[in-house]
């Protein structure tokens, strides 16, 4: 199934949530001067254009980061990329996951982006060619699978799906286990969206089996309009950062602030 565009959703609140740690982290692990790699599963396009008819049309990113770029002092990672990317682009740029990454990691470090969707993948090439990187218009699981562990053998790999195939709730957890087994020292990070009726917490549950010594972060929004059924945003992160829970929790605060605020 090729059906899903992220345009639709960027900038929303729960791209907030993930591209913030994201930042975060790689700015942690970029302190270090020492190469590391740098992988996603389902990188999207890249960098999204907030005023284009896609996301005005579901309004998520005027309920997400038009509102909550207030919360990151300028000298936080996840503002200074968009800052930069706003400068290059224009007002209503977003960066993707892809983006926020190539602008943090250094020319030591080694990008691999995985991309199914023939339009997506295009326009992933496009974006992000000025920062280089590998390119692949293959399954995202296959080359998280046939890459790790990566070299250089630090790193992140950052797990994306849209889950528009049902039967990712169940065979996450055994994937994530079997790349776990092959690069003990990955960063893993899975994002996953908290829907009403919760499709999330069995496979939480077998994560959290597989792999006890990962972080769950989830944060609550309101749904972004009537009817949608996503009302919150999780990620499962094996061999977290240090100071990953701390700005986990400064982060919760506020998602909880806007949580309340909207009641």
């Amino acid at each position: 199934m090729l059906s899903y565009q992220h345009g639709y959703h960027a900038g929303n609140l729960a791209d907030v949530h993930k591209h913030s740690l994201l930042a975060w982290a790689l700015d942690y692990m970029t302190q270090k001067d020492k190469p590391l790699s740098y992988l996603e599963t389902h990188a999207g396009r890249g960098l999204y254009d907030l005023a284009d008819a896609a996301a005005t049309k579901t309004g998520e990113a005027a309920k997400g980061i038009v509102i909550a770029a207030d919360w990151f002092a300028p000298d936080h990672p996840y503002a200074k990329v968009l800052a930069r990317i706003r400068a290059a682009h224009g007002p209503n740029a977003y960066p993707g996951s892809p983006l926020v990454a190539a602008e943090i990691l250094r020319p030591m470090d080694t990008i691999h982006l995985s991309e199914l969707h023939p339009q997506e993948f295009a326009g992933l090439h496009a974006n992000m060619a000025p920062y280089g990187g590998i390119f692949r218009q293959r399954d995202g699981w296959e080359m998280a699978l046939s890459l790790c562990p990566p070299d250089p053998r630090r790193g992140l790999l950052l797990i994306d799906p849209s889950y528009e195939v049902k039967a990712d709730y169940q065979t996450i957890p055994d994937t994530i286990a079997k790349i776990h087994r092959k690069w003990g020292v990955g960063v893993i990070m899975l994002w996953y969206p908290i829907l009403t009726d919760a499709p999330h917490l069995p496979m939480i549950s077998a994560l959290r089996a597989a792999i006890p010594d990962a972080v769950v972060h989830e944060v609550r929004f309101p749904p972004a309009r009537p009817g949608h059924r996503m009302v919150g945003s999780g990620l499962f992160v094996v061999n977290p950062p240090y100071g990953f829970a701390q700005e986990g929790a400064r982060l919760g605060a506020l998602f909880q602030q806007q949580l309340k605020g909207a009641m």
